[in-house]
């Protein structure tokens, strides 16, 4: 396979997950929804599980097989040797529905519990398999619209103040062992047995949440009431209570550590994330929780509501959003005037709201808002005119 070119134009997997917006997608970018099908999310990389695709001397070829055929000059040797492949995944996600509270698995955590799986004989595909692979899976997500969100523990007291105020008898018990003993393993113990409801005490719990709910003002009732037509019956209700809810305005992002319990309820935004699929869910989903492994990677610590949002570090018309990992880096440009570029690894570029225009020597590619393009580490520098705002991850 050549590489002569400095950039390839990508085609998008649209993953049709029944969360997903049926016309957010349609609406921010023109692409068509003939169908009526949810459009949850639009993939950009080499993950199997969505691989894009490009045109390659009038031949269609899958990014991942494009990025195998050379590495070196596609991803570059230190990515190579490092990863073995595109470290990133980068996504649109669209989310007309709440999906589903997940904790993440640390480097370490993914590791072993891949490799114990696989002794155990566990399908890879199984529906009851925690570990899809060895890799943790940190994200960054950026907000295009209003985008709402949990996002780690709250402050303990306030979540006790939340409990009491549901006169629930059936959680009496566990409210106040927390309430003697406010720390990350006494949270770890609420945590679990909140989890691990079920019977009468599951029903009259959610009873009582949703009777406070409906006979409350404000937004936390509210969202409640929501997912209760999302996921009845399902104690991930009981979330809104434990966890920090946000809405990200347009422009601000958050990142999402490994051991950290978060959902996204509403909204679209653009996701950058480890190459990995590893989820380990804890409410508000039909699918397969292991309340035992979940509990075992997560981080049992409250997260400060107002050091959430990731603050953008500009520079010369770029902002950075900074993350504790090596994996990816994520940085939106705003009305860039062939402003030049240099790469120190593979790009991927997305067209936010207007149409991009990439050069490098004689070759030019444009972008139509929603799409997006592959930059091998080879091709070392471009310049990028937009007059809208431009993504770039790498």
């Amino acid at each position: 396979m050549s590489n002569s070119a400095p950039f390839f134009l990508l085609e998008n997997v649209i993953q049709n997950y029944p969360w997903g917006s049926r016309d957010s997608i349609n609406t921010l970018f023109g692409i068509a929804n003939p169908e009526q099908q949810p459009q949850a999310e639009i993939w950009m990389g080499a993950h199997p599980n969505g691989c894009s695709k490009i045109q390659l001397e009038n031949e269609t070829v899958l990014l991942s097989d494009f990025i195998n055929q050379n590495p070196e000059q596609t991803i570059g040797t230190e990515t190579q040797q490092r990863f073995g492949e595109l470290p990133f995944l980068f996504k649109v996600l669209a989310a007309a529905q709440a999906l589903s509270i997940q904790v993440h698995p640390s480097k370490a955590q993914a590791e072993e519990g891949f490799a114990r799986e696989d002794k155990a004989g566990i399908e890879r595909n199984a529906s009851n398999r925690n570990y899809k692979d060895p890799n943790h899976k940190p994200e960054l997500v950026y907000a295009l619209t209003p985008y709402m969100a949990m996002n780690g523990f709250r402050d303990f007291e306030e979540m006790i103040t939340l409990f009491d105020e549901l006169n629930a008898h059936a959680l009496q018990q566990d409210i106040d062992a927390f309430r003697k003993n406010l720390t990350s393993e006494g949270l770890q113990a609420f945590f679990k047995a909140m989890l691990e409801l079920d019977g009468d005490k599951k029903s009259d719990a959610l009873d009582a949440l949703l009777s406070w709910a409906n006979n409350s003002e404000g937004s936390l009732a509210a969202l409640v009431v929501e997912l209760n037509t999302q996921y009845p019956n399902d104690v991930g209700l009981l979330a809104p209570l434990m966890l920090n809810v946000l809405e990200l305005q347009p422009g601000e992002a958050m990142f999402l550590d490994a051991g950290t319990p978060h959902a996204y309820i509403k909204g679209t935004g653009l996701e950058i994330m480890a190459n990995s699929d590893n989820v380990l869910r804890a409410g508000l989903t039909p699918k397969y929780m292991d309340v035992e492994e979940l509990v075992s990677s997560c981080k049992f610590e409250a997260l400060d509501k107002d050091k959430i949002l990731t603050q953008p570090v500009a520079n010369d018309g770029e902002l950075n959003f900074p993350v504790p990992v090596e994996d990816f880096k994520f940085s939106v440009l705003k009305q860039p005037e062939s402003k030049q570029l240099e790469l120190n690894r593979a790009e991927i570029i997305f067209a936010i709201d207007s149409d991009v225009t990439l050069h490098s020597g004689t070759e030019r590619l444009v972008l139509s808002r929603g799409q997006s393009a592959f930059v091998p580490y080879s091709t070392q520098a471009i310049n990028v005119s937009s007059k809208g705002s431009v993504a770039r991850a790498h």
